[in-house]
């Protein structure tokens, strides 16, 4: 602190005079951004921050671990699927078979009621039927009072059931009319009676030519399972989508759903396999 004589007898701090150093530093600054020694320094600065959050964050198991780890569960849900799709199988056929030989009755109302029946199921969208028994059936019966619940699971199935239903029913008829007529009249010329020619032999021999398009009509529900995922119920296509949810890592959807992929695929090709095999053997045409 200095005093400035002669003005004030007051004590003055003047500015100190400006140091060397600013000027060399505006200096090195100009030599250091005009160098590429800033950016360097900056990527080390950044690769070694993103190896410290590295090493904090945990490991990630592998891919073929975590799809190990999930395959128990899937495969339930796999197993939930081929469930339903035999309890529609056996649905679908019962119903089937019944309207089948109703489209070959001689009475002409049972006939159209059978073929209405047929038409409507065959040909509507599967997702379609499933979504009409889904909303439309009610929760649960009560008959006589006894009250019987309708799950979710069951409406699916008879969900399914119903093209089935009309696709059976249409095997049923197209076999039994492929059988030559001649048989049927050889048959009433030994005093037969129409129902003993039908169940005696007609529907034998009509069997073998029904049973290759009805196991092909069985591998593509078994593929159309999954369809009950739309309505909510958990089949193996929800566990693969929860898994993913709970994993939160998007390079697991394709081995996950590979993984179901081959699980339906090991399944249906036998069954085609088999029913190539019975075509064969049997001489029906494809």
């Amino acid at each position: 602190m200095r005093t400035l004589r002669g003005t004030t007898d007051l004590p003055v701090l003047l500015p100190s005079k400006m140091s060397s150093a600013t000027e060399w530093g505006a200096a090195d600054a100009a030599r250091f951004f005009g160098s590429r020694t800033w950016l360097i320094t900056l990527l080390a600065m950044s690769a070694l921050s993103m190896a410290a959050q590295a090493a904090d964050a945990p490991a990630r198991p592998g891919i073929l671990e975590t799809v190990w780890k999930w395959m128990p569960l899937i495969s339930s849900g796999f197993l939930f699927n081929l469930l339903v799709s035999v309890a529609s199988m056996a649905l679908g056929t019962t119903l089937g078979v019944i309207l089948g030989l109703g489209q070959i009755s001689l009475h002409p109302s049972v006939r159209k009621v059978s073929w209405a029946l047929t038409q409507f199921c065959r040909n509507s969208p599967w997702l379609v039927l499933l979504f009409f028994a889904m909303f439309l059936l009610p929760f649960e019966l009560n008959i006589g009072g006894l009250v019987i619940p309708l799950p979710a699971w069951l409406k699916a199935t008879i969900g399914l059931s119903m093209p089935v239903m009309g696709n059976v029913a249409e095997l049923v008829r197209g076999g039994i009319r492929s059988i030559p007529t001649g048989q049927w009249e050889s048959a009433e010329s030994l005093a037969f009676s129409r129902m003993q020619i039908l169940w005696q032999i007609i529907i034998p021999q009509a069997i073998k030519r029904m049973i290759p398009p009805w196991m092909n009509l069985y591998a593509i529900l078994t593929m159309a399972t999954t369809l009950i995922s739309v309505v909510g119920i958990q089949d193996a296509m929800t566990l693969t989508r929860g898994a993913l949810v709970a994993e939160a890592r998007t390079d697991l959807y394709l081995p996950l759903y590979f993984m179901l992929l081959l699980m339906f695929f090991a399944y249906c090709y036998p069954i085609a396999r088999l029913t190539l095999m019975l075509e064969r053997r049997f001489a029906v045409n494809a």
